[in-house]
């Protein structure tokens, strides 16, 4: 049985049919993420999302009715399934399921270019894994819908030289830098590189003329962005918002570079060594597009100043054509005793799947429903109990406000830690100038009757001693918890 399994696996990859292969990648993808559709929250970026989506579909542009730091395709992408499926946290699951299955198809199709079927192939699998195990990337992270642009944008460069070709691709890249700004370093790589191509072919103004359409394809994306605030005379709120805070931001919040030099060492030493070695034939133009767009994100980091798990979705469609390539020559490996250790490995990776199936069983037979976690169990109380929910304030949990139909009390509020970033209030107009400024207008003017938290943990990162201890004091004066649903805590003002 199990020969059979692995000749099922490892066999008849020139047979494999295009659409066969995205049928593949799409299960995988979907059996991986299936279990955590039902969760709440994976991330409290994923929930701001939703709520700034939301938002739009209620007809407020993104940044004026609540705001959050991210371009506006992000919230596009959103808003786009709620108006179409309503709230449905499955829909926005599954519809995450595809993207990470499509941004992997495309490493496949670029794999066909640069190496074998089976390389290519087993490189979309190991993708879609590593877009979708490890922390919160089972949510629909904004690096994952980036990433669905720019894999195809990338392809077509890898594939054709037609001038059209690279219009449609400057308008996939466009899209993918409204989606995550930090692309634009890898588009302008690209850009650099098509130029620095078209001057060794001696063919200067046909690099010229491909360049500017692929740059006309990116602009025209970005600018019909602005257009909606054009129409409302109001484009200096994206500027503000799109290109000011951002950059303000990264300012503010970059890592020490002793803490990710280790990171830079281990990447740049594995081309290093793969390029010394031979392993991997970086005069080929195709290898060559594919470095040039590893070092434009890895310099994007470096420009970011930090680096966070989720990052790395936009590393990974790249660099594993790479690792698959690098592995594929290793010897030692390719012995066929050792092939049932691989399926043994590829069943034990999706743990934390296993796990999340075993919990949404448990969930069902003890509530009558798959659907878990405190963004559903708390709104669930609050309605059952009639409890107030005027200026209500979700520090914990947020997704509980598009549960009740509910705004936060104020833009700050939108990501309850963007309370904490005052860096940021000048972008959107805030009167408030501070963070202690901002709690202190909400809770002792807006005074929300319900306070939600997280039961023995701390309202905000631990760094924010100063904001901690307001909102502890606070909290302690003027409200008691009446509820512990789950790991939330919910509170009531005295007065």
């Amino acid at each position: 049985m199990l020969n059979k399994v692995i000749d099922f696996l490892t066999a008849h990859y020139k047979d494999l049919k295009t659409r066969t292969v995205f049928l593949i990648l799409f299960l995988v993808s979907f059996l991986i993420r299936f279990p955590f559709f039902f969760r709440d929250y994976v991330d409290r970026d994923e929930s701001t999302f939703i709520l700034m989506g939301q938002s739009w579909v209620n007809g407020n542009l993104p940044y004026t009715e609540l705001w959050d730091l991210k371009p506006p395709i992000t919230f596009l992408y959103f808003a786009s399934i709620i108006y179409v499926f309503g709230k449905s946290f499955f829909a926005i699951r599954i519809f995450g399921a595809f993207t990470v299955a499509f941004t992997a198809f495309f490493t496949y199709k670029i794999g066909l270019e640069i190496t074998t079927k089976k390389i290519a192939f087993w490189s979309a699998i190991a993708c879609v894994a590593l877009q979708s195990m490890f922390g919160s990337l089972q949510g629909v992270m904004s690096e994952h819908i980036c990433m669905m642009f720019f894999m195809p944008g990338l392809y077509l460069l890898i594939k054709y030289n037609k001038i059209y070709i690279y219009l449609i691709s400057g308008l996939l890249m466009g899209l993918a830098v409204m989606t995550k700004l930090n692309l634009a370093y890898a588009i302008l790589f690209l850009g650099f590189y098509i130029l620095y191509r078209s001057f060794l072919n001696k063919r200067c103004w046909i690099g010229f003329l491909n360049v500017a359409t692929f740059g006309l394809g990116t602009i025209l994306v970005i600018l019909m962005t602005i257009l909606p605030y054009y129409l409302k005379g109001d484009t200096d709120l994206w500027w503000r918002s799109v290109i000011e805070a951002p950059l303000q931001y990264v300012e503010a919040r970059r890592y020490s570079i002793v803490k990710i030099l280790p990171f830079y060492i281990l990447i740049l030493g594995f081309l290093f060594i793969i390029w010394k070695k031979k392993r991997i034939d970086f005069r080929e133009q195709y290898n060559q597009i594919l470095l040039v767009t590893l070092l434009g994100v890895l310099f994007s980091f470096l420009k970011g100043g930090r680096i966070n798990g989720h990052y790395l979705i936009q590393l990974h469609p790249i660099l594993i054509l790479f690792i698959g390539i690098v592995v594929s020559q290793i010897s030692f490996l390719k012995k066929s005793i050792l092939k049932p250790y691989y399926i043994l490995l590829l069943l034990l990776l999706p743990m934390e799947s296993y796990i999340e199936y075993v919990a949404i069983v448990k969930n069902k037979v003890q509530k009558g429903t798959f659907y878990n976690g405190e963004g559903f169990s708390v709104p669930n109380y609050i309605l059952e109990n009639n409890i107030e929910t005027k200026n209500i304030l979700f520090l914990g949990y947020h997704i509980g406000y598009w549960e009740l139909d509910l705004n936060p009390p104020t833009k700050a509020a939108t990501h309850p830690s963007n309370i904490c970033r005052s860096e940021l209030f000048p972008f959107y107009e805030n009167p408030r100038t501070t963070s202690i400024e901002e709690l202190q207008y909400i809770m002792e003017e807006l005074k929300p009757k319900t306070i939600i938290t997280r039961k023995g943990r701390s309202v905000f990162d631990k760094k924010m001693i100063e904001e901690n201890e307001y909102i502890n004091n606070y909290l302690a004066k003027y409200y008691r918890p009446i509820e512990v649903v789950e790991k939330a805590e919910i509170l009531q003002r005295l007065e």
